[in-house]
This record gives C-alpha cells, structure tokens and sequence, in this order.
C-alpha cells in the first residue's frame, strides 16, 4: 500500500511564481496528511498548453529555474510535476521527479498528439519514460497522449514486471462526453499492465480550453477506486494497493458531474478564468432578451458576482416591448446593473446617411445589419469607456450558418456560449430554471420563437430550419465530418441538409474574426476545425459524380 496525493492545481500560463506557490503549498498539504508521493498535472510549472512561448529561451530558462526552487520543498515526500526540459539541444515535454531536495529523475513524453487543439510536435520530440523508487515502489511514469496510443511502446515499457505503480501527468481539455472517454482509455492502459494507475488531471481555463480536474486512481482491474471534484482545484489524498493482501482502503470519490450540469460548470470556470486571468475587473453582455443574452449574463453573474456583470439593452423600433421586459427581468433576478439605450434614432441616422447611396435598391440584409453594428459600435464604447470585457453572446448553431453580424453581434472579447448549440443553450437555461438558489430565467425567454427582431414578425425559421434539425446537421457535418450524401442517407430533407452544408462553408471567414470562447464540444470551430477561407471545394458534388 502506498498513500499518494493528487494536486489538479489551477495554473496560469507564464505565471511561474504563482504555479510555483501552488506546487509547493501542494507539496506541504500532502505532506501533512502522510503521502510519499504527490503528482501535478502535465507542464503544471509553466501552463497548458504554452504554444510559441516554447521557442523563447527566457520562458525555458525560467521554467528549470522554477523546477530547482520547487526541488527544495521535496523532503520527506517525492513529487512529480510537467515541464518543458531541454536536453543535448531537444526539447520535451518532461516530468521531474523530486527527492531529497532535487531532481532525482526526469521522464520525456513519448507520444505527442498533433490532431483537434493538440499542436506538439510542432514544439517538442519523443522521448522516453521512467521508472522510479519511491519508498520502496517501483512508480513508472507516462504523461498524457503516451496511455492513449494502443500501439505505443510504452505499454510494454509500463507492463514490466519490476514497475508496481503507474503515473499518468495529464493536460486533458474538457468536452461533452470527455469525462468517459478519458477513464475508459486510463482503466483500459491499467488493465492491460495489470499495474493500478494514477492519473491526475490539470484544471482551469486557459484561452478557449476549461481543463476539468477530475482527477482519480484505478486499480490493476480498472476499477476506480478514488477520484477529485471536476471543475475545482482538489488535493486528493488516496491508499493505492499494491497488493492483494492490502485489502480495500477508503478512499473519497467523486462522481463525474451528469449533462447539462458538467456545461453549467464548464462555462462559470472559463469565463471566471479567462476574465480573471486577463486582468478585467467588470463585464458587460447586451441583453436583448432572448435566450443567448439571457445565459451568457446569468453565467457572468454566478461566475465573477452580480456586482461585476453590468446589462444593456439596445432596443430599436423593431424590438418588442416583451423582449424589454424580458432583459429587465433577468436583470433584476440576477441583481445586475442594467441601462437602456434606445437606438431608433440612430437607426434613423444612418437611414439619412446612407439613403442617396442606398436609393432605387430595395432595403434588405445591409439595412438589417446597421441595428446590430450600431449595438455593437455602442457596447464597444461602453466597453473603451469603463474598461469591461464585452461578452458577446452567440451560439454555435448561429456562428455555423454565419447568422451573425460581423461588427455587430460578433463583436466582443470572449464568446461564452460559441461552442453550445441552440437546443443545448436552451437544455442549460431549463435546468438553470430548476435549481434552487439560481436566478431564474424569465418564462417569456424560454418560451418565444427565437427571433433577431431585424424587421417586424421576423423568426429564425424564416431564415433557418428549426434548431432541432440544424443543430443535427451541424454535429453530422462539423463533428462528426459526414458528408451531404451520408448526411441525406440518414433521413434528413435534401433541402435542408444542403442549405446549411452550403452555409456552413459559406461563413468560413466570418468564424475566423470571433472572439474565442469555451470550447464545449468535440469539434469546436477554430482550433479544432482548419477549413480554407479561399475554398472552391463543394460538398457533394464530388460524391455525386463518383456515383455516376
């Protein structure tokens, strides 16, 4: 039996005295409460994942600079931590193993994943694991992607007999469904070493990633038997049996967190840490009073406190006094600032301005847009004005089909919900109306047909087809990369199908001027999907003719 602690620490990137502050207070908890042994998260010294800031010598410097200080907390106790090493003129992606007060061992990643958000190879090279005593334990080391590659070299290297324990030092991002991917492949590697695994997780946001914690043990069997909070910084302090006569300790664990609960959290974390991390004291959101406005500013609030979220309403002539009411509301339930600024005569302006260049062509889409810049141009000002962080508000089933403005809606400085889907927005917002101790939702917001109010009567549907059914076709399409023909196959309309496949290509160069937001989702649109903006390539057409 060997007691060990898992430390999912919240990082911030380049702030090494801070993850430093963290690691070693981690190293003093752990301490205390008896274990020999205590793992941080993969690069837990500099941040996940550092990027360009691996190609400054400085940054890499300072990161063994921050190992040696650490080192001289490790008596009594080994830990085990992420850092960027260069060694004979190559860098990895490495794990110090520190004793006595200094670096006893290093490990190197072997496998370095290059796909979704995942860039390593760009920045690092293989390298090779290790095996470590530590009170007598034979602990052998893996960092992330090395227990997620079924033919990788380092299951055999981990299955060795004289290897007791495994570690695995992790950086994984949060999305839907991750939570049992990622103990599905950990119980899995254990399993086939036949070894109990540790596996502890980073947490935080950083940019458009929320790393979750969650953080937990298995046994050789594969059955967890201890595990963190998800969404939280945690220390975990567990007994790892060894052997079959170690019997079955009691351990804390938490159960993984179910749908739309684990989104909920996902969204509070990265909007907590990217305003925070970047320094903004206040945020604004425009509140029109629909669903998106509604989620966006009630996840502010339970985030930063309702004293740091301030509401503007924007209404023009074609807005309807129920979607007024409805932003009030909400800002009463959530105890926000809240401002109106009407902007009919504005609208009346630009009408005045552009009309001798606009005459003899029916108004349109150009006219419809101005409501949305000039909101934009005005929560912008606002923004200039007090220095708050504008929250831009749209969902992923707009941003797909491009039914945004850039300028207008767009604008902002981090986009909340860009990764959730309409139906999901709407899954959030109910189970928010249901849980006691969070303000509600105003019904009205829930239940009107989703609406821009760009010109009177008008509905999404006019534009779109319904969100059940586009938001379908989007995870087929993006996520899921079917094709028209494959999509059609499934049952989905023709004519649906392919009005928002063209779309969805069509829209390429408004998504590349967004403002980042949580990643939610397996394929988030940016990092996750690098599609051409100059693109001839049509979906369908060629499998069509290949059938022919």
């Amino acid at each position: 039996m060997i007691r060990v602690a898992l430390a999912q620490i919240n990082t911030v990137m380049g702030d090494f005295a801070h993850n430093a502050s963290q690691i070693t207070a981690a190293i003093e908890a752990a301490k205390k409460e008896g274990a020999a042994l205590v793992v941080f998260p993969e690069l837990a010294v500099t941040g996940y994942p550092p990027e360009d800031l691996l190609y400054k010598e400085g940054f890499i410097r300072a990161a063994r600079r921050t190992v040696d200080e650490i080192a001289q907390s490790a008596h009594g106790i080994a830990a085990v931590m992420g850092y960027p090493r260069r060694h004979e003129g190559k860098l990895y992606n490495a794990a110090a193993v520190l004793m006595d007060g200094r670096a006893a061992a290093v490990a190197h990643k072997t496998e370095l994943p290059n796909y979704g958000v995942f860039d390593e190879k760009r920045y690092f090279v293989s390298g090779d694991g290790c095996a470590v005593a530590v009170n007598g334990v034979r602990v052998g080391i893996t960092i992330c992607e090395d227990i997620w590659v079924e033919a990788s070299p380092v299951v055999a290297r981990c299955a060795r007999p004289d290897v007791d324990l495994l570690l695995n030092l992790s950086s994984s991002p949060y999305h839907l469904g991750k939570t049992g991917e990622r103990r599905g492949v950990a119980t899995a590697f254990a399993k086939k070493c036949g070894k109990p695994l540790v596996y502890c997780n980073l947490i935080g946001g950083q940019d458009e990633l929320v790393f979750d914690g969650g953080s937990f043990i298995c046994g050789a069997d594969g059955v967890i038997i201890a595990s963190a909070r998800e969404f939280a910084p945690d220390l975990l302090i567990a007994d790892v049996p060894l052997n079959a006569g170690d019997g079955s300790p009691k351990n804390r664990i938490v159960p993984p967190l179910p749908y739309p609960e684990n989104v909920w959290e996902a969204l509070k974390l990265g909007v907590r840490d990217y305003v925070g991390k970047n320094g903004f004291s206040n945020v604004l959101v425009a509140l029109s009073g629909g669903i998106d406005s509604a989620l966006t500013a009630v996840v502010a609030a339970a985030a930063l406190g309702r004293e740091r979220v301030w509401g503007v309403a924007m209404p023009s002539k074609y807005s309807s006094e129920g979607s007024v009411s409805d932003a009030r509301a909400l800002a009463h339930n959530l105890g926000i600032r809240f401002d109106i600024i009407p902007i009919t005569d504005l609208m009346d302006g630009f009408d005045r301005a552009l009309g001798p260049l606009f005459a003899g062509i029916a108004p349109g889409l150009a006219e419809e847009n101005i409501q949305a810049r000039i909101r934009g141009s005005l929560i912008m000002g606002l923004s200039n004005k007090f220095g708050a962080l504008v929250l831009a508000t749209g969902n992923k089933s707009e941003l797909g089909v491009g039914y945004c403005t850039l300028y207008g809606d767009m604008a902002g400085g981090f986009a909340v919900i860009k990764d959730l889907p309409k139906t999901r927005v709407y899954d959030v917002c109910r189970w928010i109306n249901g849980q006691p101790g969070l303000s509600r939702i105003p019904e009205g917001t829930l239940t009107k047909p989703p609406s821009a109010e760009l010109r009177p009567g008008q509905l999404d549907s006019d534009s779109l087809p319904e969100y059940a059914v586009l938001d379908a076709v989007l995870r087929l399409y993006v996520e899921e990369e079917k094709s028209v023909v494959e999509i059609i196959a499934l049952g989905y309309d023709e004519r649906d199908v392919k009005k928002t496949v063209s779309l969805v290509d069509k829209s390429e160069y408004k998504r590349r001027q967004t403002a980042p937001g949580v990643k939610l989702t397996p394929k988030a649109f940016g990092r996750d999907r690098r599609v051409p903006i100059t693109n001839r390539f049509i979906d369908g057409v060629e499998a069509k003719e290949d059938s022919e």
